[in-house]
């Protein structure tokens, strides 16, 4: 039996597991037109694993909202449909000679799994900092960390009530209009890092904070600061968007400190590195994100933040039988760009590598990543939404239509079909395009 074995759970893995069991499908059924009429054999002794520790794939671009624990799927549901193996399992070892990798389940059992085809798709975690009181930091990168966020923020009422000379502490004198002069620790919140996470954590606590604070009669008291350590808020987001951006912070009361960053946390406090210490009970970290430890498994070049190095049919170079895709991979876009970490890169990746690893069983020819247009698309909480496309990052929409767009696209279209196998193949051919890429 010939198996190619798909690592990870999230986007890049499903799609890949997928599109493999795709072109399997087609190259058995000789389908006239589809991905395999170019040759090759296949029969029932091809077969599609996926390897995970988790039950359900999360659908991370909404942790950040609430009621985090809603968004996710059951991956048999998904895949199980199609023909798609599961192995709940996480990996700790691959030996590429032999092609195989050893995984543990949840009893602590190792087993070794073999395989024709490797598919890397372990995604990524968020680099959090050594720095004392790191503890009491949450972030929205795992299901898990966004449900403790979700509970810390419904327990804020249980909290003693801050004491009188917290309230003015670490109060700027040129706060934006409308931050009240006494903003307690227990309904002020510190986020850090102002790329695409931290900027939607920042607006959309506002209104998740006023709506937990409004039964007690403390909406008004609710204070967001978003902490960036380069000299601009949301920079890494393009000149273009910068205004939008501005004018949506400053629209919802959400006050920003650029130039620093956090050196220190308690559990009532944040201090910066100014010296400034902000009462705050809520303190969020988004800043900073590595491929996770399995991209280290495998030999090859590594880019700064951990991810493998593809070629254009997104093959591990020097590897033999190895693709990575999603958050473990970093391949070429055109003109002189490459993949960042994100959704929207992740689903195409996957499912070309994984139509790629099972082209190579098959003897078909492998086909070169095209991805769409780079795009940007940010929800700013009440303040509307952001759309912008192009490494120029121009920008398309702002304000409820781009916040339209932006639940259209997470609310909707990223979501596989669950319990409808053909559905999901005919989803899963790599040269489908999105609809996020022409909105207008």
């Amino acid at each position: 039996m010939s198996e190619i074995v798909v690592v990870g759970g999230g986007f890049a893995g499903v799609w890949a597991a997928a599109a493999a069991a795709r072109l399997l499908k087609e190259t058995r059924q000789g389908v006239p037109g589809g991905a395999g009429e170019t040759g090759g054999a296949a029969g029932p002794e091809h077969t599609v694993r996926l390897v995970t520790p988790e039950d359900d794939m999360v659908i991370r671009p909404r942790l950040y909202e609430a009621d985090p624990h809603t968004m996710r799927v059951p991956l048999d549901r998904i895949l199980g449909p199609a023909g798609v193996r599961r192995t709940a399992a996480a990996v700790t070892a691959i030996d590429t000679a032999r092609r195989t990798l050893t995984a543990v389940d949840r009893t602590g059992e190792a087993r070794e799994i073999a395989y024709d085809g490797l598919v890397l798709a372990t995604g990524s975690r968020l680099v959090r900092p050594e720095i004392p009181g790191a503890e009491h930091l949450h972030d929205v990168d795992t299901l898990a960390g966004a449900t403790a966020l979700d509970a810390h923020l419904h327990a804020l009422p249980d909290f003693q009530e801050d004491q009188p000379e917290d309230l003015l502490n670490g109060l700027p004198k040129d706060r934006p209009e409308g931050t009240p002069a006494a903003a307690p620790a227990r309904w002020t919140a510190v986020v850090v890092g102002s790329g695409a996470t931290g900027l939607e954590v920042a607006t959309e606590l506002v209104r998740r904070l006023r709506t937990i604070a409004a039964p007690h009669g403390a909406a008004d008291r609710v204070r967001v600061v978003l902490v960036e350590r380069a000299a601009a808020v949301g920079a890494s987001l393009g000149a273009p968007a910068a205004p939008v951006i501005a004018r949506a912070l400053a629209g919802l009361g959400i006050e920003t400190r650029a130039g620093v960053t956090v050196t220190a946390v308690e559990a009532g406090a944040v201090t910066l590195s100014d010296g400034s210490r902000l009462p705050a009970r809520t303190a969020v970290w988004t800043a900073g994100v590595r491929a996770s430890e399995p991209a280290g498994l495998v030999p090859g070049r590594h880019d700064e933040a951990g991810r493998l190095e593809v070629d254009a049919f997104l093959q591990v170079p020097g590897v033999p039988g190895v693709w990575a895709a999603g958050d473990a991979a970093t391949a070429p876009t055109g003109h002189g760009h490459r993949t960042v970490f994100s959704c929207q890169y992740a689903i195409p990746l996957g499912k070309l590598a994984g139509r790629n690893a099972a082209a190579t069983l098959l003897g078909v020819e492998p086909e070169p990543f095209a991805p769409g247009p780079y795009v940007i698309c940010l929800d700013l909480g009440d303040a509307g939404g952001l759309y912008a496309t192009g490494w120029e990052r121009a920008v398309q929409l702002t304000g409820d239509e781009a916040k339209k767009y932006k639940r259209a696209v997470t609310e909707q279209w990223i979501y596989p079909p669950l319990d409808d196998g053909p559905e999901l193949l005919r989803q899963a051919d790599h040269r489908l395009r999105t609809r996020r890429s022409n909105p207008v």
